[in-house]
């Protein structure tokens, strides 16, 4: 008798303990859940620029995910829009401790560095995820090799590496401007002129671009072209600071236009 009392006792507690370990699973299970839906909704809201709103649901999600390499850059992409680099940092360094290979995290860590002024530590992490061949946009850091290059005042590297983004991706618009600016800063105006053409033509609407290309025309001595420009990038952005920079400029070659 007591040894069956012993045998249903010991039933009971395996019972006991398999729902309890059925419990927490289930409570794990929901808490993963949870967290992964806070991160796709953080995820929106960085594609939206509500940053301070994607942390708070990225900061959220961590404790259930800590292995999650995506998420660690999710957070340092929301602290690097935030203006905090050193954190962003941090999270990316993260994303690579989980995921070596991982170029995202790697291009993003070098655009930390590069915001800091680190060019050189910046230049290391660009060319690590260049290196990666099954990177999906190698361009980016390619192009960011050669902003960076342009930076330290090299040249001839900025143009070699501005040059192989663009081999990859000739419609690539901040590549073309970063090469013209290569070229600006070389004295060859008239090939500044043509790529920032070019980068107009793809985006007739960017106000950046045009303002780019305006200045180029202006230093050029192509004072028509480049008032036209700037009068339409007022029309464009009429509330905008590159807006009154170019009403600015505008005014200052007033008197040398066709009338």
């Amino acid at each position: 008798m007591k040894k069956r009392w012993l045998i249903a006792a010991g039933c009971v507690l395996l019972v006991s303990l398999s729902t309890a370990c059925s419990t927490k699973n289930m409570a794990d299970r929901q808490a993963k859940a949870e967290a992964q839906a806070a991160k796709r909704l953080g995820q929106e809201y960085l594609r939206y620029g509500q940053n301070r709103k994607a942390l708070r649901e990225f900061i959220k999600a961590e404790a259930a995910l800590p292995d999650d390499y995506i998420l660690q850059d999710d957070l340092g992409l929301a602290y690097y829009y935030l203006g905090d680099t050193d954190q962003a940092i941090v999270h990316f360094k993260k994303a690579l401790e989980i995921k070596e290979d991982y170029s995202p995290a790697r291009n993003n860590l070098g655009n930390a560095y590069a915001q800091q002024r680190k060019w050189d530590q910046a230049i290391e992490q660009y060319k690590l995820a260049v290196s990666d061949l099954l990177y999906a946009t190698p361009y980016m850091p390619l192009m960011n090799i050669g902003f960076a290059y342009y930076q330290k005042k090299d040249y001839n590297l900025s143009e070699i590496y501005y040059l192989k983004a663009l081999k990859l991706r000739p419609d690539f618009v901040n590549a073309l401007r970063g090469l013209a600016r290569t070229y600006i800063a070389t004295g060859r105006q008239d090939m500044a002129i043509a790529r920032l053409e070019k980068a107009a033509r793809l985006a007739p609407e960017s106000t950046p671009v045009l303002f780019d290309l305006a200045e180029a025309y202006r230093h050029g001595g192509d004072y028509q072209k480049a008032y036209d420009l700037y009068q339409r990038i007022v029309k464009l952005a009429p509330a905008s600071a590159l807006a009154e920079q170019a009403q600015v400029q505008a005014g200052k070659i007033q008197h040398l236009v066709q009338q």
